[in-house]
């Protein structure tokens, strides 16, 4: 939470002095375990303030104020953009993501881990989508907050079964136990985004798995 709130406090003194257009990379999390679906920039959220995943999604939430009071305050220039799931090549293998995950373990024929029974829901955005997005919002002259993401939605159980299906794997799924707070449902509504910067995701998931895939197999070849 510290890296979240003090790194927003310094880059928004930073491009105050410079007078620097500056974005908040801010996340879908903002909207905890969600009660209205799927979520519009207008909808609150439902977060726990204390709970384990709590640091994160605070902290973000924390970040996208201190955003709104610098540009009321001292007129910065700001654009806030909530980014849902993205997945693409050259994510690490290591840093605890879903498709990584599923698709390392995938490719060693080692067991999926699902937490709880796999009906939670996610929306994937390719990378390359949420670039064009990212740019379009720097340039455009919509501050934000504004959703960034996939609209289809998929259940942790689809995206094993079709990451399974496309690396051609004998790994079964293991189901574990759901973490605290995880949230069961997540679904951007972009209809600001479509509306604002005429802007939706072009790569579709199995399209981008299989890119993503690809990647995974020569790094893993490589050693």
């Amino acid at each position: 939470m510290k890296t979240l709130v003090m790194v927003a406090i310094n880059m928004l003194g930073l491009a105050r002095r410079t007078q620097a257009r500056i974005l908040q990379a801010s996340t879908s999390e903002v909207y905890g375990d969600p009660l209205v679906h799927p979520q519009t920039e207008d909808y609150w959220g439902h977060v726990n303030p204390i709970g384990i995943r709590s640091c994160y999604d605070e902290g973000k939430r924390c970040a996208e104020t201190l955003f709104v009071d610098y540009h009321r305050k001292n007129g910065v220039y700001i654009r806030i953009m909530r980014i849902f799931n993205t997945y693409g090549p050259r994510m690490n293998a290591e840093d605890g993501r879903v498709v990584s995950n599923f698709i390392v373990q995938a490719l060693k024929g080692e067991p999926i881990t699902i937490y709880g029974d796999g009906s939670q829901t996610r929306s994937f955005c390719y990378c390359d989508g949420n670039i064009e997005g990212m740019i379009r919002l720097m340039n455009g002259d919509r501050m934000g907050p504004i959703n960034i993401g996939n609209p289809n939605e998929f259940t942790m159980l689809e995206l094993a079964e079709a990451v399974i299906d496309l690396t051609n794997s004998s790994s079964e799924i293991v189901n574990l136990e759901l973490p605290q707070d995880d949230p069961k449902q997540r679904q951007p509504d972009i209809s600001l985004a479509r509306r604002e910067l005429g802007w939706e995701p072009v790569t579709q998931l199995r399209e981008g798995l299989e890119k993503t895939i690809t990647y995974f197999e020569a790094e893993l070849a490589e050693g």
